[in-house]
């Protein structure tokens, strides 16, 4: 178990978007990506979802009040559900964005989920502006021998890149992505069951970490499991949040951890609680853990966490930098999007 302490706090600094009205926001506004445009503006691009449970990804400018973000100012959508392959029967989205601004690539990659005929499943786009986005298509998974599987035989989400290229297991640089497949199949085919890769016991939900070369970011390879859950505020999954932030430490990874029951083929759960933490990763193999948040960071407690679409949920997805200070943007209850201020204690 890892006991070592990580020295950073979050405390809220409100709710920054909520639905205004809008159709395309009906069931709620939530869990955004996030990035500068080249003028330097910051802004969210979060997930908005109509009615039927349709997401699409928006984009809005962020208000900076006294060194904080205020508010939001729309700017309409950047992504819908327009590829076959991000439809299904009787549902569509392209859900939960991450981006990560790659300075040495020149774009933001964007990683989200495209919830096609076969379940959710993780694509890419990429981007030199924010507005103007390229389809990559759904991520490729290399097989690997020693695991005795296909991690493309399975739903897989929470997806997000690192900002630079790492050492791979090999000790070459490489660009690495965080993921989290999910290995219930009873998700998408009725009782077919769990099926777990060679050498792995624990069922539950964990992150993993993957490798690309060059800039297509859509071929990964050298899958390796990074951590599974640990404490009791983990104790169904874990899964990434925001692209990791380098420290003086290493690679700070906030995560979210769920508790509750969970129940096959519903997709809005109602019986879950979402809590956010951290793990320090380290530099020089970025699928060692250094430490991690035995307690929580962040917990739901205020009235816009407590209820919604799906209520006790704080779910971080964004960081961002703002006059000096670190702000992480997350997702309330599945229906607005609040921030809090990340900082050492």
């Amino acid at each position: 178990m890892t006991v070592a302490t990580i020295p950073f706090t979050l405390s809220r600094a409100g709710v920054v978007m909520s639905p205004a009205g809008d159709p395309r926001e009906a069931e709620g506004v939530l869990n955004p990506a996030s990035g500068r445009t080249p003028d330097g503006r910051l802004h969210l691009l979060p997930r908005l979802v109509a009615r039927g449970n349709v997401s699409r990804v928006g984009l809005a400018e962020v208000v900076i009040r006294d060194g904080a973000p205020a508010g939001v100012e729309r700017r309409g959508v950047v992504l819908e559900p327009d590829e076959g392959w991000e439809r299904g029967n009787g549902h569509a989205g392209v859900e939960d964005p991450r981006v990560t601004w790659i300075p040495s690539l020149g774009l933001h990659a964007m990683t989200y989920v495209a919830y096609g005929p076969l379940g959710p499943r993780p694509a890419l786009a990429v981007s030199r502006d924010l507005v103007r986005w390229e389809r990559r298509g759904p991520l490729h998974f290399a097989y690997q021998p020693e695991l005795d599987t296909d991690l493309n035989l399975f739903p897989n989400k929470d997806c997000v890149w690192f900002p630079e290229p790492v050492p791979d297991p090999h000790g070459n640089l490489a660009y690495a992505m965080l993921h989290r497949p999910m290995w219930d199949l009873s998700w998408i085919v009725p009782g077919e069951g769990t099926m777990l890769p060679a050498g792995l016991e624990d069922d539950r939900p964990g992150i993993w970490i993957s490798y690309a070369d060059g800039d297509s970011l859509v071929h990964l390879r050298d899958h390796r499991l990074v951590a599974t859950s640990e404490y009791g505020w983990e104790a169904l999954k874990i899964g990434a949040g925001p692209p990791p932030v380098r420290v003086e430490e290493g690679w700070l990874a906030i995560h979210h951890g769920v508790t509750g029951e969970m129940h096959p083929g519903t997709d809005q759960q109602q019986r879950v609680r979402y809590e956010a933490g951290a793990l320090l990763l380290d530099p020089e193999d970025p699928a060692r853990v250094l430490a991690r948040t035995a307690e929580p960071l962040l917990k739901p407690e205020s009235p816009e966490e407590l209820a919604g679409t799906v209520p006790n949920v704080v779910f971080p997805t964004a960081i961002e930098e703002i006059e000096g200070s670190l702000f992480v943007f997350y997702g309330m209850a599945d229906t607005h999007i609040g921030v809090a201020r990340l900082a050492r204690a």
